[in-house]
């Protein structure tokens, strides 16, 4: 082909773009994947965080998720159960999926909105895990919170940001904030009350609490309202399962 006429410039601009956008493609396709396997390893290390059984081996989260999660499901809010997945279908359903930012807003105005919830053992004893999704000063703050098999008594939390002030805001993350959590009932004579976030020295009346983060206001007023919200749809079906 003659180098010099116009339709080699056209030919061999084409190709280079052609291969230059299946180049970017194909590197696009695999930080996706990577990305997307990432996002999956840490949701399992937040889920066993609430727990106590998160591993800082990320090579063993996989495995110690699936020994300790026995069933992924979804929760209507009159309290059934949707769907129930377990063994290998454990992390590749829409229990585990689910954007629960975007459910929690939707379920709050359709009841007909299933959520999911997550049951494992540790050391014997079934634990409820609850997603939560909220908002803090700065963006959204999410987490997790594990109960007893009452239904009613707290085993664990944890928390996270998106972009919090460090500091202040970001130490809903710490294990002295979370660990305050542990012991506290959201029920009080059946009646669903959830934990206030409340400021140092100060006391909540009727239900179960723990103090804000100094300097924090508007992220523990957060927190506060994300465990209230985020636990009411489970609370039928809690009072259902509880263990009495």
């Amino acid at each position: 082909m003659n180098r010099d006429k116009n339709s080699y410039t056209v030919i061999y601009a084409s190709v280079m773009v052609i291969l230059v956008a299946v180049l970017l493609a194909f590197v696009s396709q695999t930080l996706s994947d990577k990305q997307n396997d990432n996002e999956k390893i840490d949701k399992m290390q937040q889920i066993l965080r609430s727990v106590n059984m998160a591993t800082e081996d990320k090579g063993k989260v996989i495995s110690t998720y699936m020994s300790v999660i026995k069933q992924e499901l979804l929760i209507n809010q009159d309290g059934t159960v949707a769907q129930t997945f377990e063994g290998d279908q454990l992390a590749q359903n829409e229990a585990f999926k689910m954007n629960t930012r975007n459910a929690f807003k939707l379920a709050a105005d359709d009841k007909s909105i299933a959520l999911p919830l997550y049951v494992a053992e540790v050391d014997g004893q079934t634990k409820y895990i609850v997603p939560m999704n909220g908002a803090g000063l700065w963006g959204p703050i999410w987490g997790f919170v594990a109960l007893n098999d009452d239904c009613n008594t707290i085993f664990g939390t944890d928390f996270g940001h998106q972009g919090e002030t460090p500091g202040l805001g970001a130490e809903i993350t710490t294990s002295k904030f979370s660990g305050q959590f542990h012991g506290k009932e959201i029920f009080k004579g059946g009646e669903f009350k959830s934990v206030a976030v409340v400021k140092a020295g100060h006391k909540a009346d009727d239900k179960d609490y723990v103090d804000g983060i100094s300097g924090g206001t508007l992220t523990s007023d957060g927190v506060n309202n994300m465990l209230d919200a985020s636990l009411r749809p489970y609370v039928l079906y809690l009072t259902n399962n509880a263990k009495k």
